[in-house]
């Protein structure tokens, strides 16, 4: 296998240009979100390269400390990106993201990495990528569980009203809204799955690929890191909804949907 051919300063750039295509179809499809791709690609640029820095040094000097560090900032990033967007939650559901956000992805990370891939936990080359795609998806999956349970309940207001007016323990209104809620938040992940390696080369074995490494090497990490995926965003989605969903209601049966 050939060496991954690096990218010089120009041929990188270069990539730049691919940007004026998409501004120029949401100039002629009068998108107002020039700015948001500029601020949005800057960002992206300028986090990665100092993330490739830090990453860099961590390689370089390896040591447990470094490496649960940058683990642990980003389960604290990701919780912190779930909970701003849904401010308006009582105080004991946005602690049940936090804890099914930080407890689900620690476990699946480290079961992943220790008994998969047999390194150790504190090993930043395996658990600091691996964690990324992890914590990646279980933020990703949350975010569109709650946004989903938010929404359908806050339509159904009325409704859920109508129930408990009727006699309907909160329980019973609330639980369909959790399970199609959960079931939104893992469709992307499901879909992803049946598209891949037809439809789709994933990101991870083509950069494995790219790097030299064999295709059923890259193709074996690859499936074991999407069922990985999978489970994460289901035990975080779970966690966030069933444990949150409870702090909706009090012992008189009145429900509180912020």
């Amino acid at each position: 296998m050939q060496q991954i051919v690096e990218l010089n300063l120009l041929q990188f750039s270069i990539v730049y240009l691919l940007l004026l295509i998409v501004l120029f179809i949401m100039k002629k499809a009068k998108i107002d979100q020039v700015k948001l791709l500029f601020v949005a690609s800057l960002r992206m640029s300028v986090q990665l390269a100092l993330a490739g820095l830090v990453l860099t040094y961590i390689f370089q000097n390896p040591h447990p400390l470094f490496t649960v560090s940058y683990v642990l900032v980003m389960i604290a990033f990701a919780i912190h990106r779930v909970l701003s967007k849904n401010k308006e939650l009582n105080k004991k559901f946005k602690q049940a993201i936090a804890l099914s956000l930080a407890i689900s992805g620690l476990l699946i990370i480290m079961f992943f990495v220790a008994v998969i891939v047999g390194q150790s936990v504190f090993n930043p080359q395996y658990v600091i990528p691996l964690s990324g795609m992890i914590m990646g998806n279980a933020m990703t999956g949350v975010g569109l569980g709650i946004k989903t349970f938010r929404e359908s309940t806050r339509v159904e207001q009325h409704r859920i009203d109508s129930l408990l007016n009727l006699g309907a323990r909160p329980k019973k209104i609330l639980l369909p809204f959790v399970n199609r809620a959960l079931e939104t938040a893992l469709l992307p992940t499901l879909n992803s799955m049946v598209g891949m390696g037809i439809v789709a080369l994933p990101g991870m074995m083509t950069g494995q690929i790219l790097s030299g490494t064999l295709p059923m090497t890259a193709i074996l990490y690859q499936i074991a890191i999407m069922i990985a995926i999978c489970t994460v965003v289901c035990l975080s989605v779970f966690g966030s909804l069933y444990l949150g969903y409870k702090t909706l209601y009090n012992e008189r049966d009145q429900i509180n949907l912020t």
